[in-house]
C-alpha cells in the first residue's frame, strides 16, 4: 500500500512537516526538481525565441503559485516546450508586450473552461490513450537529450554513463538522498577537481541577476490586439489544461490518491496569471521534472513543489555562477533515467501486445505516433481519443444484426400477410446507416414488423434510417410497424421520426 498524503494546502504542507524523514525527501526533492529545471527552461526560451530570463522567471512563478492553487500536490509546473511551440509566433510577429499579452489571456481562459467542467472531460480519455501518452512523453524526453549528445567532448559519453550507473545503484545503498541529487553533485565535482572541459549549464544561456519585477503588458487595449492574441490565448490555454490535467492522472496512478482535476485547471489559470504579471513565458505541468519529483525523489507534498520554485530563483539569481558549473553530462543522465522510468515497458512487451485487442495497441501507437511526430503531446492526445471513438463504433457497430423471424402470420386464405424482423443491438450513426439494406422491400408480405425489443435508439441517424425504411415500404404499397421500444429510445423516436427531413 501507498503512503497517503492529503491533498487539501494547508493539510498537505502539514503532512510535509510530519516526519523529519519527510521533511528531508521534499527538500531534496525540491532541490533535485529546480537544477533539473534550469536548462529546460532555458531551452524553451530559446525555443519561444525570448531570453532566457523569461522562461525561467516563468518557471519560478508557475511553481510558487501551482503549490498552493494546484489541485495535485507534487506536481511541477513551469515554462514547457508544448507552451513555447503555441506562443513563439506571437513573439516573432509583435514581440514580448503580446506575448505577456497572451499569458494573461490564456490564463483567463483556463480558470473559465475549469468553471464550466472542462476536466470532467477527462472521463472520456481511453486507458491506450494514457499509455500512449505516457510512452510518447518518455521518448520526447529521451529526445530532448541527444542534442546534448551530439557533437561534444567524448568524455561527455562516460560521465553520463557513470550517472546512470550512481541513479541505478545508489539506491540499493540507501533512499535518504535522492540518487539524482547524487549523480549532480558527483559529476560536478569530478569535473571540477579534474578539471575536464565538457559543455555546462553555463553555456545553455544567461542567467538572471536581479529578482523578477511586476510589469503590465504595453499594448493597446482595442479589439485589434484581442483579434491578435486569442487564437493563441485559446491554443495555449487548451494545451495547458491538457497536458496537466493527463500529468495530474498520471501522479494520481503513481501515487494510488486522487486530486481534484477542476481546482488544478483553476490553479493553472491562476498560474499564468501571476506569471504573465511577473514577464513570463507562461507554461503548465511539466512531465518530466514532475517524474523527477514523485517517482525519481518520492515527493508526495506541496511543499516540494514551492521549494521547487524557490531554490530554482535562488540558484539562478544567487548562485547563477555556481550553477553554471554543473556539467550538462549529470542532467542529461537524470533526463535519460527519468525517459527509461517513464515509459510503460509492460505495454510493449510481446506478450502484452499478443493479449491485446488490436484496436488498442492501434490506439496507444496513434497517440504515440502523433506525439512524437509533432512534439505536441496535445495533438498526440486529441488524435488517439479520436482514434479510440472511431474503434468503438465499429466495434459496437458490427455488434449489431437484423435477422428474419422464423414465424411468419397468414390471413385467412393461409398466405403470409406479415413478416416479422428482429433487430439486435445499440443503433447509432455507426450501426444504423447500413440498416436501410436489411430488408426485402419487394419479396416483403403487405405487413412488416420491426421487433427493437433487444435494441436501442440512441441519435437522430437511426430515426432517418428508420423513416428511410418505412418511406421505402410504403413506396410499395406495405406498412412497416415499430414495436419493442421503451424510455428513451420510445421518446427519441416519437419525437424525431418524420421531423428529420426525408431520412437521409
Amino acid at each position: 500500500m501507498s503512503e497517503q498524503f492529503p491533498t487539501g494546502v494547508a493539510a498537505s504542507f502539514r503532512a510535509a512537516f510530519s516526519s523529519p524523514a519527510r521533511v528531508r525527501t521534499e527538500v531534496l526533492a525540491g532541490l533535485v526538481v529546480a537544477l533539473a529545471l534550469i536548462p529546460e527552461a532555458i531551452s524553451f526560451s530559446i525555443l519561444a525565441g525570448v531570453d532566457p530570463r523569461v522562461g525561467l522567471f516563468a518557471s519560478v512563478t508557475m511553481a510558487v503559485t501551482i503549490a498552493f492553487t494546484g489541485g495535485r500536490p507534487a506536481m511541477i509546473s513551469a515554462a514547457t516546450g508544448a507552451i513555447a511551440l503555441v506562443i513563439a509566433p506571437v513573439v516573432a510577429d509583435h514581440g514580448l508586450d503580446y506575448l505577456i499579452a497572451t499569458v494573461l489571456l490564456g490564463g483567463v481562459i483556463q480558470i473559465a473552461l475549469s468553471l464550466l467542467g472542462v476536466a470532467k472531460l477527462m472521463r472520456f480519455i481511453p486507458r491506450s490513450v494514457m499509455i500512449g501518452f505516457v510512452n510518447s512523453l518518455a521518448i520526447l524526453i529521451f529526445m530532448a537529450q541527444i542534442p546534448h549528445l551530439v557533437g561534444v567532448p567524448w568524455l561527455v559519453y562516460p560521465l553520463v554513463a557513470v550517472g546512470i550507473v550512481i541513479m541505478v545503484g545508489f539506491p540499493r545503498v540507501t533512499t535518504v538522498v535522492p540518487a539524482p541529487l547524487i549523480a549532480i553533485v558527483a559529476i560536478t565535482a569530478v569535473v571540477l577537481m579534474v578539471g575536464w572541459s565538457v559543455p555546462d549549464v553555463s553555456e545553455q544561456g544567461e542567467l538572471p541577476t536581479s529578482l523578477p519585477s511586476l510589469l503590465f503588458p504595453d499594448v493597446p487595449l482595442t479589439l485589434e490586439t484581442l483579434r491578435i492574441i486569442a487564437p493563441y490565448a485559446l491554443a495555449m490555454a487548451l494545451v495547458g489544461l491538457m497536458e496537466s490535467l493527463m500529468t495530474a492522472k498520471l501522479v494520481d496512478d503513481i501515487t494510488e490518491t486522487h486530486s481534484d482535476k477542476t481546482r488544478e485547471g483553476l490553479g493553472q489559470g491562476v498560474a499564468n496569471l501571476v506569471t504573465g504579471f511577473f514577464g513570463g513565458m507562461g507554461g503548465c505541468a511539466m512531465i518530466g521534472q514532475t517524474m523527477i519529483n514523485v517517482k525519481e525523489s518520492r515527493a508526495r507534498t506541496r511543499l516540494s513543489t514551492l521549494l521547487a520554485g524557490v531554490f530554482l530563483l535562488v540558484l539562478v539569481v544567487v548562485l547563477g555562477d555556481i550553477v553554471g558549473l554543473i556539467p550538462m553530462a549529470a542532467l542529461v543522465a537524470v533526463m535519460v533515467m527519468v525517459s527509461v522510468g517513464t515509459l510503460d515497458w509492460h505495454s510493449i512487451h510481446p506478450r502484452t501486445l499478443r493479449l491485446m485487442p488490436l484496436s488498442e495497441t492501434l490506439v496507444m501507437l496513434v497517440t504515440v505516433v502523433a506525439t512524437v511526430w509533432t512534439s505536441n503531446l496535445a495533438i498526440g492526445v486529441v488524435a488517439g481519443v479520436l482514434t479510440a471513438m472511431v474503434m468503438f463504433a465499429r466495434r459496437v457497430a458490427r455488434m449489431t444484426t437484423v435477422e428474419k423471424v422464423a414465424e411468419l402470420d397468414t390471413d385467412d386464405d393461409g398466405e403470409v400477410d406479415t413478416r416479422t424482423y428482429r433487430v439486435t443491438g445499440e443503433l447509432f450513426w455507426a450501426s444504423s446507416n447500413d440498416l436501410v439494406y436489411q430488408f426485402d422491400y419487394a419479396g416483403d408480405p403487405e405487413h412488416v414488423i420491426l421487433d427493437l425489443t433487444e435494441a436501442d435508439i440512441w441519435d437522430a441517424s437511426t430515426v432517418a434510417t428508420l423513416d428511410a425504411v418505412q418511406q421505402k415500404y410504403a413506396a410499395k404499397g406495405k406498412t412497416l410497424s415499430v414495436i419493442g421500444l421503451d424510455g428513451a429510445s420510445q421518446e427519441r423516436l416519437e419525437k424525431l421520426s418524420g421531423n428529420l427531413g426525408g431520412g437521409f
